[in-house]
């Protein structure tokens, strides 16, 4: 399972994921974009989607990984970028948890009074283009009181998925809150998802 951060600190933050999904039987790649995590250069939208290409191609340069069972989990910003890496290098599954439509989406939330204008912006992370010419079985994982990415844009950007899809709402939960970010019934509906992926049956949302 290849993990595309989000927004703010680095892959240690991601170290409670990462023993939740081991747990589970999953393999689990952390890495960090340029700039982030002590690593040099500025984050871009086109870099940290080359980063995220970069982590893909160690991936399946690995003789012990089949590159024809990797996920991509990508966290906020990051599903922007695991989204728009599936269109590139279709994946087993995509799971996307917090995601948005659009940088500018976000932006019209926070500052309403503001002109957020999508062409004026340098960084767009346009989730929901990318998201179009994904073919790969999508899991959209979203709070119900998240403050940072309102559930509206999840439930917006689920919709315009292709089938097969599942949409999992965390009731109670916050953008980086334990249950949302790393808990147990996030690391189990992935579990589901990613098992009835690789057998090639899909279930109805379990909630």
């Amino acid at each position: 399972m290849l993990v595309c951060n989000g927004n703010g600190g680095d892959r240690a933050l991601r170290a409670g994921l990462a023993r939740g999904l081991a747990s589970a039987g999953h393999r689990v790649l952390l890495f960090d974009y340029r700039g982030y995590g002590g690593n040099a250069g500025t984050p871009t939208e086109m870099g940290l989607r080359a980063d995220a290409r970069a982590a893909l191609a160690y991936l399946r340069s690995r003789p012990d990984i089949d590159a024809a069972r990797i996920v991509y989990f990508g966290e906020s910003l990051g599903a922007a970028v695991a989204a728009q890496l599936a269109a590139e290098r279709p994946p087993l599954a995509l799971v996307l948890r917090s995601p948005f439509t659009t940088l500018a989406d976000v932006g019209r939330v926070h500052y309403p009074y503001l002109p957020v204008i999508d062409p004026l912006l340098m960084d767009r992370y346009r989730t929901v283009d990318a998201l179009a010419e994904v073919s790969a079985p999508v899991l959209v994982v979203a709070g119900d009181r998240d403050r940072v990415v309102p559930i509206e844009l999840s439930r917006k950007l689920y919709a315009a998925a292709r089938d097969p899809k599942r949409l999992v709402i965390v009731g109670g939960a916050d953008h980086n809150d334990p249950p949302l970010a790393e808990g147990a019934s996030l690391v189990g509906e992935l579990t589901g998802f990613v098992d009835d992926a690789l057998r090639g049956r899909f279930l109805p949302a379990s909630r």
